[in-house]
């Protein structure tokens, strides 16, 4: 009897000491267990990995891919280094030399495609048509234009060294970089007296030079109005209701409901223009752009005419980070003024005009005249049936 008590006693002790040495590793795994999954795998590359580190780029990588994993496909994560060319776009405002390029089939160098008046290239003499071909003396052969675009970009003030081939010759150019302020809305005066505006993106000044192009063209006597929104990426959605608020007579023009359920209705005023109306889109017209079209379409103030919209219905919210980097998240959606997410849907114009890739090229780069573009030839057709 004496040793069976013994033996319990002895089972018991040895249980006792499992659940104390249990507490114990299960006390310090809390003690020393990371912060969560990122930081655990920092710890194990810090201590086993067998090269150096570079922290910034596995940050980089690291926060890309997290805001890339959320479900929508509209957050998106920004780096330091395009901080500033992010800001720039949003201000159509950049430094550079005011050239528009385009890479060869070839990769032997790049086409020019556009020159900007009044920027460092004009001034020093290069033209559309030439073929650039080296950048402060190094060889453009194998290069995009993602390769060349950090060759060029530089501080306002400084100078770049431009080679290009033109008509077989070689001529090299010291360009001036400088501010420059791209055009948001430009209005040209069509045959019938047909207004066309052509909107870049809904960033900063686009109200007032959308109101402005089209007071001009009804002061020109323009009696139709076409507004061309392809490849347009949409902006803030303040400068576009400022340009519905123009645009409609008195009602609601945009709604938004924002991660916590607040709702915010945009309402427009009794002015409005009243001549007939269309809204050139593509499959590059998201975001502000396809709300812009859809309002203007749901007051029957516009005829739709190119081709199916992207389909964006969520808005972001852009905050910068202690680094300098900054994400954009998802953090509420967009509303027609009928009450439509056009998230996934889109816009299906009404007068549906598609064009070849190669059309579709020299839309996206401007080099196609009004009278010889086939969607805008196809919305003067209908304004003027």
């Amino acid at each position: 009897m004496k040793k069976t008590i013994l033996r319990i006693l002895s089972y018991l002790l040895v249980s006792a000491l499992v659940c104390v040495a249990t507490l114990l590793i299960s006390g310090n795994w809390q003690l020393i267990r990371p912060e969560n999954k990122l930081t655990e795998l920092e710890a194990l590359l810090e201590k086993y990995y067998a090269d150096d580190l570079d922290r910034d780029t596995l940050y980089d990588a690291a926060a890309d891919a997290l805001v890339d994993a959320l479900p929508d496909r509209w957050s998106y994560y920004i780096s330091a280094e395009e901080y500033a060319s992010y800001l720039e776009n949003k201000n159509n405002a950049y430094v550079g030399v005011g050239i528009t390029v385009q890479a060869r089939a070839d990769l032997n160098g790049l086409d020019v495609l556009k020159v900007t008046e009044g920027g460092g290239a004009a001034d020093a003499g290069i033209r559309a048509g030439d073929q650039i071909i080296k950048i402060d003396g190094v060889s453009l052969e194998g290069k995009n234009t993602n390769d060349v675009t950090p060759m060029i970009k530089g501080e306002e003030g400084t100078q770049v060294e431009i080679t290009v081939l033109r008509e077989g010759q070689e001529l090299t150019f010291s360009v001036t970089r400088k501010l420059i302020r791209t055009p948001v809305a430009t209005g040209t005066l069509l045959e019938n007296n047909i207004g066309l505006v052509r909107i870049e993106n809904f960033n900063n000044h686009c109200a007032d030079e959308t109101i402005a192009a089209v007071d001009s063209l009804l002061k020109q006597g323009a009696q139709m109005l076409i507004f061309d929104v392809r490849n347009n990426g949409g902006g803030y959605t303040t400068e576009m209701v400022r340009v519905l608020d123009y645009l409609l007579p008195a009602g609601n023009v945009f709604r938004t409901v924002d991660y916590s359920g607040k709702e915010t209705v945009e309402t427009s005023d009794a002015s409005c223009v009243d001549v007939p109306m269309a809204v050139l889109v593509n499959g590059n017209s998201y975001s502000a752009a396809e709300f812009f079209a859809a309002a203007l379409e749901e007051y029957d103030a516009a005829i739709l005419v190119g081709e199916q919209t992207t389909g964006k219905g969520f808005y972001q919210i852009t905050y910068q980070l202690s680094d300098g980097s900054a994400v954009a998240i998802s953090s509420g959606r967009y509303y027609t003024p009928n009450g439509k997410n056009l998230e996934g849907i889109g816009l299906t114009p009404e007068h549906y005009v598609q064009v070849d890739e190669q059309t579709a090229a020299n839309i996206y780069n401007g080099l196609l005249a009004p009278m010889d573009d086939p969607q805008i030839l196809a919305a003067i057709a209908a304004l003027t049936q």
